[in-house]
């Protein structure tokens, strides 16, 4: 499978086809897909469903997807990489946008399809739409910040109507889900409230005694809800050394521990090294 790259912090394409050419792909960013023109069939992650003008798409980087051209198409992509949300760019309130894009990233589309369901919240976005590709063309002084300022309010609109989405869909396939998969997802969405992690939060949530629940977690993910808990959190500390400009203390913070010395501690018991010495070796390695 063919997987693209992308080394702009965000940049707009626009295409327009009658037949669709690509082989499906995925890639290492972001896209918010407009649907100018057209309709046809998009296929993601193996979910095949019409499109048709006006749609919106959002794509995470480990997403899989090909379009099936019926009537003539004209698309805009807004590509833009994790970088957007990071301390390198000033924008408001980086910590709420970093944890949406590490769930994005850990979790691909898991309600394939056109991403807005209030049709007054589709009419902003796309006056939001005019107003980025107005910015991009011109490259008018404080473009730059006008279009992540502009970015941020357009995926705060989509978050919006996929959680309602979700949660909408998730009420009626409730029976197709095991409970420990909704243990799990519990868990990753909450990562960064450590009260609602802890066992007895997790066995009233979900209806089992604290011994209970924990000797179900462990015969079915072969871990402790403690382990599950500190390696998922790992993962997230060794994506913000990778891909922020963030302290080991703001880090630390940001994912619950007490202080810089509790999280480094952890850290080196997993990564056999401290978060500095593993960021420097990823300058080294540049």
């Amino acid at each position: 499978m063919n997987r693209y790259t992308l080394h702009e912090t965000f940049v707009v394409h626009q295409y327009s086809f009658d037949e669709w050419e690509a082989e499906p792909h995925n890639h290492n960013y972001f896209e918010i897909i407009f649907v100018e023109t057209g309709s046809g069939h998009h296929t993601i992650n193996g979910v095949r469903f019409q499109y048709s003008e006006n749609d919106i798409f959002l794509l995470a980087p480990e997403d899989t997807h090909h379009f099936e051209i019926e009537e003539h198409s004209k698309f805009t992509y807004f590509k833009f990489t994790e970088l957007l949300f990071s301390s390198k760019v000033n924008l408001p309130d980086r910590k709420y946008w970093l944890q949406r894009i590490e769930q994005l990233l850990h979790h691909p589309n898991i309600i394939p399809g056109d991403v807005i369901c209030h049709e007054d919240d589709r009419s902003i976005i796309w006056d939001i739409h005019n107003v980025v590709m107005e910015e991009f063309k011109n490259e008018k002084i404080y473009y730059q910040e006008i279009i992540s300022n502009a970015i941020s309010t357009i995926l705060s609109i989509i978050v919006r109507n996929i959680s309602e989405k979700y949660n909408s869909v998730q009420r009626e396939v409730t029976v197709n889900h095991t409970k420990i998969e909704r243990i799990l997802s519990h868990i990753r969405q909450n990562v960064y409230d450590n009260e609602r992690t802890k066992i007895n939060f997790l066995a009233n949530k979900f209806n089992m005694s604290q011994s209970s629940i924990s000797t179900y977690f462990k015969r079915k993910t072969g871990e402790s809800i403690h382990q599950y808990v500190t390696k998922y959190k790992m993962k997230l500390v060794e994506y913000r050394l990778q891909h922020t400009e963030f302290t080991i203390a703001e880090i630390a913070y940001q994912l619950g521990y007490t202080d810089e010395s509790h999280l480094t501690k952890t850290f080196k018991k997993h990564f056999f090294m401290s978060p500095k010495q593993y960021r420097k070796e990823l300058v080294l390695d540049e």
